[in-house]
């Protein structure tokens, strides 16, 4: 019997659509809780077995620790201080040899973006950071490839399907929190990642076998506390008239002037950079608007509200750069 029997009998799949799932090629970035069942289930289901080698793309820079492991069961003790990608493709080669699933041990950055964006048909947001959900979101909407994004935190979470046909991130959340926990500072429950996890597959496979209606325009939330599912669709989202992008710091030229907002960072992380806290920030004297100013914090999260501040007084170029390992 088929491996894939149990799927193609239904009249949404059949052989056609196993046909369309088997040339496809997929971006999943992130290797964690989010990419555990969406890597299980893609690999399942014959994702990619006929579209060539690398038609699953894992890109994660991360490697596995003993404090993932109670929401990241793909992983195992004796892969501790691995790289993620390179166990979780081990992992999936022994679930199905017919499907390759390319690892790439770095982190997705607005520069390593486009190309990586150009050979997928998809994109799989499981990175769960605001850098990498907006960038994701920048380069899909420039490519116009579909992409599947999800978040989850505490007891709750959400999957969305942007870009493609649908609005951008940006349209549907163009005002980012104050402040952000992370699963570090405010934990997480295992089974609400996986079940946000299992939607965002859900939400691919439904794109990638052409299901109507689309996941394309629709969010769904989780509320595990309350044991209550909602979700609404965005089709008609405006998007922002403006926004300041992220860059990586590969991008930064000689002549930005770049503004390093961590308080907590012992130096800039270039002799470039100046340090100024945030609220600091409006007290410096500023540079011609034909220069680009480019704000760096930790994820992101502070050089966008510091960005959205410097606009009032500011008609230049502003970028955005995010330091996760610094």
């Amino acid at each position: 019997m088929s491996r894939y029997a149990r799927q193609t009998i239904l009249p949404e799949v059949g052989a056609d659509g196993q046909a369309r799932l088997a040339a496809a090629r997929v971006l999943v970035v992130g290797a964690g809780a989010l990419a555990v069942p969406v890597l299980q289930y893609l690999v399942g289901a014959g994702v990619g077995v006929r579209a060539g080698v690398g038609q699953i793309t894992l890109v994660d820079g991360d490697v596995v620790a003993i404090s993932n492991l109670h929401r990241q069961p793909l992983y195992r003790m004796s892969d501790i201080d691995r790289p993620k990608v390179t166990a979780a493709a081990g992992a999936m080669a022994a679930l199905n040899p017919e499907v390759t699933v390319m690892p790439r041990a770095e982190w997705l950055t607005p520069a390593n973006a486009p190309a990586l964006m150009a050979e997928c048909d998809i994109v799989l947001d499981c990175a769960d950071t605001f850098a990498a959900s907006l960038t994701l979101s920048d380069a899909a909407r420039v490519a116009g490839k579909p992409l599947i994004s999800a978040s989850a935190l505490g007891l709750s979470g959400y999957v969305g399907g942007f870009c493609g046909a649908a609005p951008s991130l940006r349209a549907v959340f163009p005002d980012l929190p104050q402040t952000a926990a992370t699963c570090a500072t405010a934990g997480v429950l295992g089974p609400v990642v996986g079940l946000i996890g299992a939607a965002q597959t859900q939400m691919a496979l439904s794109v990638l076998l052409g299901l109507s209606p689309s996941p394309l325009g629709q969010l769904m939330i989780w509320d595990a506390a309350k044991w209550r599912m909602s979700g609404f669709r965005f089709d008609s989202a405006p998007e922002p008239e403006t926004h300041a992008p992220f860059i990586a710091e590969s991008q930064i030229t000689s002549s930005d002037l770049v503004i390093d907002l961590r308080a907590e960072a012992p130096a800039p992380f270039t002799a470039q950079a100046c340090h100024v806290p945030p609220d600091a920030l409006a007290q410096l004297p500023l540079p011609p608007d034909t220069s680009r100013i480019v704000l760096a914090c930790r994820t992101g999260l502070r050089a966008h509200h510091a960005a959205t501040a410097l606009r009032t007084r500011w008609p230049g170029e502003i970028a955005l750069l995010a330091l996760p390992g610094a």
